[in-house]
């Protein structure tokens, strides 16, 4: 090789480099005066969370969405500074990030039309818990296997209640249901059976069947002293005249809807930080699928 071809090489990666910091630049800039506008910090990322929705958040940060959240913000060279509501998780789009309370809201649903929604950085679904010696390995909710099951526990206003209903276990089953929330009134009011309930009642033979989202119950199926199995359900609700309701959900971060610089800036940072990400949701014991894009 001549020198004039070394020159001339070094020259065009030279050129492409300052192009590059260039670009980046230029990105970085659309971030600060999205950021200015927004009127938050540039070197900060405020993540909205609630003190009651573990194991997804808690007050001491050690939910697993709060860790991943602490990852998104460092890949993103920002603070993460976490603004804590002590209300639902259910709330935090409508009373804290429309509000511009916070900038993030981790765990959305790819396609939650009330947030810009980035990339998925996780994909699972609804499950059955049961204890292992029974051997119930079917993920069909209509199977037999489920059918011949007695009592099932289940959380509120999700496709579990509409299962039991298909399965005709909904009536036999409200009292045992209603019991697990100490018989409150659901009218006017957000009551949920917590995850870790759902576990304990399957561990201790009290249901035989627990039907939730995966990241619900993960965490305390893995810690249960009595083996348990947790089993990815394979069978969509079908609903004649109307679109199914689907048991695999892709996750995401979501963000204002006038925040696109914003989401630009996740997206590039949930690549980075996707090794990081994958260990924290293998170490919570979530069963991963293949994100659906």
């Amino acid at each position: 090789m001549s020198t004039r071809q070394v020159v001339s090489r070094l020259a065009i990666a030279a050129g492409l480099a300052f192009s590059g910091f260039a670009i980046a630049g230029l990105a970085d800039a659309a971030t600060v005066e999205a950021d200015k506008a927004a009127g938050r910090n540039p070197h900060e990322l405020r993540i909205c969370a609630s003190n009651v929705e573990a194991p997804f958040s808690a007050p001491d940060s050690s939910g697993f969405e709060d860790r991943i959240a602490v990852v998104l913000a460092q890949a993103m060279g920002r603070k993460p500074v976490f603004v804590r509501s002590d209300q639902p998780g259910i709330y935090l789009v409508r009373d804290q990030l429309d509000k511009n309370n916070c900038d993030v809201v981790m765990g959305v649903d790819v396609g939650d039309e009330r947030v810009l929604a980035s990339k998925p950085y996780y994909r699972t679904g609804y499950v059955l818990v049961t204890k292992a010696d029974r051997n119930i390995t079917t993920g069909d909710w209509e199977d037999q296997q489920i059918k011949d099951q007695t009592r099932f526990a289940v959380r509120f206003y999700s496709p579990a209640e509409t299962m039991l209903k298909r399965i005709g276990r909904f009536e036999d089953n409200a009292a045992y249901m209603y019991s697990l929330v100490n018989f409150k009134s659901r009218r006017n009011q957000w009551i949920q059976v917590p995850g870790d309930r759902i576990v304990t009642e399957v561990a201790s033979g009290e249901a035989d069947v627990g039907i939730a989202f995966a990241p619900e119950v993960a965490r305390y199926v893995k810690s249960s002293s009595t083996p348990l199995r947790i089993t990815v359900i394979t069978k969509d609700i079908d609903r004649p005249n109307d679109t199914p309701i689907p048991m695999h959900y892709d996750q995401a971060v979501g963000v204002r809807k006038n925040d696109p610089e914003l989401l630009k800036e996740i997206n590039a940072a949930l690549e980075k930080a996707r090794p990081q990400i994958e260990q924290i949701l293998t170490q919570e014991g979530i069963p991963l699928l293949e994100p659906n894009t």
